[in-house]
């Protein structure tokens, strides 16, 4: 039986590399690079406190999440017996195991595949220890179960996407490429009210639940996004800026820093301005379709934001797994090059972040090959999800049209 067999090597496999990852963050093997679990037990743990009076953290600037993040925050205290760095590994563990055990299900209905659970544990390891010191794995196995439900359950879809976007924003993105009719109305009108019902919620049992939104007003440009590679490069040949940890992340401060963040954020209004044309002119939706397109908007949203942490790799690894699930994605090639980029964000943080905060030439070789791997991978996406959805659709409306009642046959189509 040879699914069972690579079921059987898929597991194998993710239970040996998530073994180093625990040790790794559990200090018992030394990762190489800068220690990653820092936020956990000094920046997360210092939200605990706060959070667990009933309030969110009014006063720190670096609390830039919208409101379901108190649930993740606080979620340790459910394993009071170890603790909170020790409990927050342990539930990055279970969650990583939710979203194997969710891509190993789907891939036993017909027309489904492993390839999807193969990109999730080459992913996850690919990144490091990282993946298990970030919240952002929890955001993911919301993502991926949310994607995962589709059409068949599109109720479900939009209360997961809309409660994962409650987490972190980006799940929002999920739904851009439902099908359109009852799928489309069922699912978004689910997220609506979910959204709806948990921010009330929120704003009624805690206050500042919205407190997020002011914090990120006067950030900069981060050392790793795309929009910085101009200022590695200009701090060779005289520019004058800082390079200083602000709001929570390592930015560039100085000089034509916020003219490159507007740049940024108007790339990023073009690539949903591209997703919001897409979709008017698509013509098919296949199974794929809303895996693919939400893989694509999340590539586009990561590669033109003036931040990309390397824990957002998760994201699309993540959901590049759930297109692979199904063999009528063409995502196969950006999947790979993410699976790329995932290994040099490892390489750049923690590996040899001392360099990327120095702009010498290991450190921008680093960032030059992940960010042109994300750019790669986004107009691949792009390119690939267009053709799949518009352009061919096209060519075969035309060939029937102009085709004879021969041609017209099954033997001539």
């Amino acid at each position: 039986m040879p699914g069972a067999t690579s079921t059987k090597s898929i597991i194998a496999v993710w239970a040996l590399t998530r073994t180093v990852l625990l040790l790794c963050v559990f200090h018992v093997l030394t990762s190489p690079g800068v220690d990653v679990t820092g936020d956990v037990s000094v920046i997360y743990q210092g939200w605990y406190e706060i959070l667990k009076t009933g309030t969110y953290p009014l006063d720190d600037v670096t609390w830039q999440y919208p409101p379901a993040a108190a649930l993740v925050i606080l979620a340790p205290a459910l394993l009071p017996f170890l603790s909170y760095a020790s409990a927050f590994f342990v539930l990055a563990l279970l969650c990583d195991t939710a979203v194997l055990l969710l891509l190993l299900r789907a891939a036993r209905r017909p027309g489904r595949r492993l390839a999807g659970a193969w990109v999730w544990v080459a992913g996850v390891a690919l990144l490091g220890p990282t993946a298990y010191a970030r919240y952002d794995l929890m955001v993911t196995a919301v993502a991926v179960a949310a994607l995962l439900a589709g059409a068949r359950h599109p109720r479900t879809m939009g209360a997961l996407a809309a409660f994962g976007a409650l987490l972190k924003v980006w799940p929002v993105l999920l739904l851009a490429g439902t099908p359109r009719g009852r799928v489309t109305r069922t699912s978004w009108t689910a997220a609506a009210v979910t959204a709806a019902g948990l921010l009330l919620l929120f704003g009624a049992v805690m206050p500042g639940s919205l407190a997020f939104l002011t914090f990120q007003r006067d950030r900069g440009t981060e050392v790793e996004s795309l929009g910085a590679m101009v200022f590695h490069v200009a701090r060779h040949f005289g520019w004058h800026g800082q390079v200083l940890l602000n709001y929570g992340s390592v930015e560039f401060l100085g000089p034509y820093v916020s003219t490159v963040s507007t740049l940024a954020l108007g790339l990023t209004v073009a690539a949903f301005g591209w997703l919001l044309f897409w979709r008017l002119a698509a013509r098919r939706f296949s199974a794929s379709t809303t895996c693919d397109t939400a893989f694509t908007a999340i590539l586009l949203f990561t590669t033109t934001s003036r931040v990309i942490s390397p824990q957002y790799m998760l994201w699309l690894v993540g959901l590049a797994a759930a297109c692979l699930v199904f063999r009528t994605s063409r995502m196969a090639l950006p999947a790979r090059l993410v699976l790329l980029a995932t290994f040099f964000s490892f390489l750049d943080f923690p590996v040899w972040f001392s360099h990327v905060v120095a702009s010498d030439l290991l450190g921008i070789t680093v960032l030059l090959v992940r960010n042109g791997l994300l750019v790669a991978a986004s107009l691949t996406a792009c390119r690939t999800l267009w053709i799949h959805t518009v352009s061919e659709p096209r060519r075969r409306a035309a060939r029937i049209a102009s085709a004879t009642p021969a041609e017209l046959s099954p033997a001539g189509l």
